[in-house]
């Protein structure tokens, strides 16, 4: 990412969580203007044109997105602004500002949580990853063949943000698509993502615990994921991005049989 685009990611988010009223059919206007956007190469490069004056490139947005909310519409109008170093790099962020905005429309749902099951569900399911990411499929049925599949299991908010991603995935795939979800809903709500492998489901009170002591320890809410993986025998194995705090049976018998190996 270029520090034009990092810049302008930053202005933009910044501009989105400062506007009031910011709902999930706000996120879900945000989406569909990312897809219009990146379908026209010439409206596109238009907007990320440094010859272009930053009011011509936002009277450009305002003119195309005359229907859509006030909130959406500003916050298009803030993204044109700004200087991005590719086209595809202002199609990014208008998405990341999509999932922002369902963040923020729906505070009280546990998105991260809901995006990662769907992700566990995604990875179990060879045949469902194939559908959703394949680049022959017809990308509106991909976005209904997702939401035929998660609509009922998941709020609405996680189910528009799964079938906007799959319906506009631009070579990526499904799984890095939601990772990168989860990645900002955290972001913007101040969380860092813990993974915890377990060999059983966690209580509600060792829930707690465990979410009290990783908060102590990283000063800031943690939201937990948590898998359940047979091979850890035993305790747990939590990873919070690049730090891994094992503490499992099966990482203790390896340290062991080491050992005793050496």
């Amino acid at each position: 990412m270029g520090s034009a685009t990092t810049q302008a990611l930053a202005t933009s988010a910044q501009a989105l969580a400062a506007t009031q009223g910011i709902t999930v059919g706000v996120g879900g206007e945000l989406f569909a203007a990312a897809r219009l956007i990146d379908s026209s190469v010439q409206l596109s490069g238009a907007l990320v044109d440094p010859s272009v004056p930053a009011q011509a490139r936002q009277d450009v947005v305002g003119k195309i997105f005359a229907t859509v909310s006030e909130q959406a519409r500003e916050a298009l109008r803030v993204a044109a602004a700004q200087r991005w170093s590719r086209p595809s790099d202002l199609i990014d962020g208008i998405e990341e500002l999509a999932i922002r905005a369902v963040a923020i429309g729906a505070n009280d749902t546990d998105l991260e949580g809901e995006l990662f099951a769907v992700s566990r569900t995604v990875a179990e399911n060879p045949d469902l990853e194939l559908a959703l990411g394949s680049r022959i499929g017809n990308d509106e049925a991909k976005a209904q063949l997702a939401q035929s599949i998660f609509g009922a299991a998941t709020s609405p908010a996680t189910a528009l943000i799964v079938s906007s991603l799959v319906q506009h995935p631009r070579g990526r795939r499904v799984r890095q698509l939601l990772s990168r979800a989860i990645h900002i809903i955290a972001t913007q709500r101040e969380h860092v993502i813990a993974t915890v492998h377990t060999a059983v489901p966690l209580g509600d009170a060792q829930h707690k615990r465990l979410s009290e002591a990783l908060h102590k320890r990283y000063g800031t809410n943690v939201s937990l994921n948590i898998v359940i993986d047979p091979s850890v025998v035993g305790g747990l194995r939590v990873q919070v991005a690049d730090d891994v705090i094992d503490g499992s049976i099966s990482a203790r018998l390896a340290d062991l049989r080491q050992k005793l190996a050496g």
